[in-house]
């Protein structure tokens, strides 16, 4: 009989890529298996995964808001409803294992399956752990981790380091500068620098850009601008009728917009420099200041250590981005050798690994 996997998990980018080629290799080494992915109503995963080819069930969930204590009220009644929709999900398609994420559906799945004695595994994309993966860590059958030292977070007999899942279509891409520069409708003959504040924006990045964007066309710099949803229809009005220009909410080909690059501008979630990693790609992090523990600092630090990459601080984007990137984007001889450092530095076989050893387990 086949087997059958749940993949739980979602709301950026940065879960939902790793996710999906996590069950590209599941099915790339057992064709027979099924699959079902859970996420939470509204997010991204919703659409995301639909377009992936592979079946969706969504949660009434929904995370804590630090922000507003007010709209915590219908929280403790979501969780609630939550494990009843996963009973139900569980009931009906009766799965061998789940595999977690990260992301608000991550938890009610695992722990519905640990308690009913079904094999669990945990991606943990970060180089700091979230709560509920550390909670969850405890009674999982195996920990994937994108870092080592992990082990202050996860039962160290748990843990296998393999790295952060990078997509198919990025890993092996055989994209040329020009079919990337083709693409997006651009001037082969001009530099081009890909600003991307992750899957759902950056608003330091996008204002910083919004200021220099003159700048940059100005001096024959054209800009791929992946701007996120709430700054897409201001970006879109800013760059109207400008050729330089090409600007969205989400790029959905990536590896088009990294094969046409020059430079790259953009935050440093763990899946973000995964794939800059395997694209090679001289680029500038602008970490998030307020993700958990400030693991993007830790995340880009990695690199910028290592003369891998280039870092500047959120704060500091308004001032210094656009002049910083004018400055990259001139001296190929520190491209050059950033492209150098970060190369070593890409993984390609993750997601095989993951599933490898998933296979293997249950």
């Amino acid at each position: 009989m086949s087997k059958r996997i749940i993949i739980a998990g979602g709301g950026t980018g940065g879960h939902i890529f790793p996710a999906i080629a996590i069950a590209n290799a599941l099915k790339q080494l057992d064709a027979e298996i099924e699959i079902l992915f859970v996420g939470a109503k509204g997010k991204m995963e919703m659409e995301k995964v639909p377009q992936a080819g592979y079946s969706i069930e969504g949660l009434d969930i929904a995370g804590l808001n630090r922000s507003s204590l007010i709209k915590n009220i219908g929280l403790p009644l979501k969780l609630v409803k939550s494990f009843f929709q996963v009973r139900s999900i569980f009931k009906k398609f009766k799965p061998d294992a789940a595999i977690g994420v990260g992301g608000y559906s991550s938890f009610p799945v695992l722990r519905y399956a640990q308690a009913k004695g079904i094999k669990t595994f945990i991606h943990e994309s970060n180089s700091f752990a979230g709560k509920s993966n550390i909670i969850l860590g405890k009674k999982a059958t195996k920990i994937f981790t994108g870092t080592d030292g992990m082990e202050k977070f996860f039962p160290a007999a748990k843990i296998m380091v393999t790295g952060n899942p990078v997509r198919n279509a990025i890993s092996s891409a055989t994209v040329t500068r020009a079919d990337g520069v083709r693409f997006f409708s651009l001037d082969e003959k001009k530099k081009v620098i890909l600003v991307v504040g992750g899957s759902l924006g950056a608003k330091s990045i996008n204002e910083a850009i919004d200021a220099g964007l003159d700048l940059l066309t100005g001096k024959d710099v054209q800009l791929i601008w992946q701007t996120g949803k709430p700054y897409a229809e201001k970006a879109q009005n800013r760059a109207a009728g400008n050729r330089m220009v090409w600007a969205n909410e989400f790029i959905p080909k990536m590896e088009y917009a990294y094969a046409a690059a020059d430079v790259v501008v953009a935050r440093s979630g763990a899946i973000t420099v995964a794939e800059l990693c395997v694209a090679k790609k001289p680029v500038i992090f602008v970490p998030y200041p307020f993700a958990a523990e400030d693991h993007q600092t830790v995340n880009a630090l990695q690199l910028v250590n290592k003369k891998a990459a280039m870092m500047i601080k959120d704060s500091e984007a308004g001032k210094k981005l656009v002049i910083m990137a004018l400055e990259l984007i001139k001296d190929e001889a520190m491209q050059q050798e950033l492209v150098k450092n970060i190369s070593p530095l890409g993984i390609t076989q993750a997601d095989e690994k993951v599933a490898e050893e998933i296979l293997k387990l249950i």
